[in-house]
């Protein structure tokens, strides 16, 4: 059986020694371009992977930043994911990504194994935990950051925005409109945190106009949105019929709830009005446009990225950065 390439294979191959290799996968000064070029293109050449496990074991060092994210296939998420990652691998950092389900218990499991890879950081999506999650993050010795809320007791530091105070956005545009009959859609299910906090934001925000705030229709689990949505939707044209706005706990749920109101010949805007939640690019293409908060998901990566760095290179001048949302306006809610 063929063995596999060592160090010292490419070592010898190039005609330097071990220690120069070393020096030249960790990109030391000391070795100069056109040896570091020969020692990478003979590794190449013999199928040499540098295995940076024990250097990281002296260093003391990983190299890589913790990730929780709720949902793979969300394109919001995914966009902050791949903002944070394109910013933290310019110095030299690697993302580790964990995948939650919207699970607070499996969160607490990820979290648990990603401590014993020893992270430089940690940074997680939305402010409410188990006990223990909460635990393991205030005691783990390194950043803790988190994502996509502005939580109420912060563990470490966070980047994100009022999922609740949001809200006032849309119910005020709508109340603007003459809209007196508006409903809120989603928000129902205990693994999606963030949505029940627009929900109660929606409550809030009907509440400073003087209306009621009973019209709410739940959609499950975040998983399956459009079908969950269409499934709302009949439950609250039964419900309540005479309602003239909808806001929906996202734009996928806002789409289904849409589609279901074509199907039965429902004028959107001018019967009732419609909108959504995170901007997806369904949001744009969709029959009428969905009008829709942004919560600016790139935004939200790239200040994460920042704050990481400087919480490993200047502590002292590291703050929580606020992301404020942006309320787009599109066909759904113009009459």
């Amino acid at each position: 059986m063929k063995h596999n390439p060592t160090m010292k294979d490419v070592a010898q191959a190039a005609g330097v020694s071990v220690m120069t290799v070393s020096r030249a996968f960790k990109e030391d000064a000391s070795v100069g371009i056109a040896t570091r070029e020969r020692i990478c293109e003979t590794a190449d050449r013999l199928g040499y992977v540098f295995d940076s496990t024990a250097a990281n074991l002296r260093s003391q060092r990983s190299d890589f930043i913790a990730v929780t994210i709720p949902s793979l296939n969300n394109a919001n998420f995914a966009e902050t994911v791949v903002a944070l990652t394109n910013k933290l691998s310019q110095e030299g950092y690697q993302v580790l990504l964990g995948h939650t389900n919207y699970d607070i218990e499996r969160e607490e499991e990820l979290i648990r194994q990603f401590l014993r890879r020893r992270p430089e950081a940690i940074i997680v999506t939305g402010g409410r935990h188990t006990s223990k999650t909460r635990q393991l993050l205030t005691n783990a010795g390194v950043p803790v950051i988190e994502t996509w809320d502005n939580p109420v007791d912060p563990i470490g530091y966070f980047v994100g925005f009022s999922n609740a105070d949001t809200m006032q956005l849309l119910v005020n545009h709508l109340v603007l409109q003459g809209r007196k009959r508006i409903a809120f859609m989603g928000g129902d299910s205990e693994s999606d945190t963030r949505g029940q906090d627009r929900r109660r934001g929606f409550q809030k925000a009907m509440a400073s106009h003087g209306m009621k705030a009973d019209r709410l229709v739940g959609s499950g689990a975040p998983q399956r949105p459009m079908r969950k949505g269409a499934d709302a939707m009949v439950k609250l044209l039964d419900q309540f019929p005479d309602t003239d706005a909808v806001i929906c706990v996202s734009d996928l749920v806002g789409f289904g709830a849409l589609s279901e109101c074509q199907r039965r010949g429902i004028d959107v805007p001018n019967q009732i009005a419609m909108a959504g939640f995170g901007a997806y690019d369904i949001a744009e293409v969709c029959v009428p446009t969905l009008t829709t908060i942004d919560p600016k998901p790139a935004k939200i990566g790239e200040c994460a990225a920042d704050l990481v760095l400087e919480l490993l290179n200047s502590p002292e001048s590291a703050k929580n950065k606020i992301i404020t949302p942006v309320l787009r306006l599109a066909q759904s809610t113009s009459t």
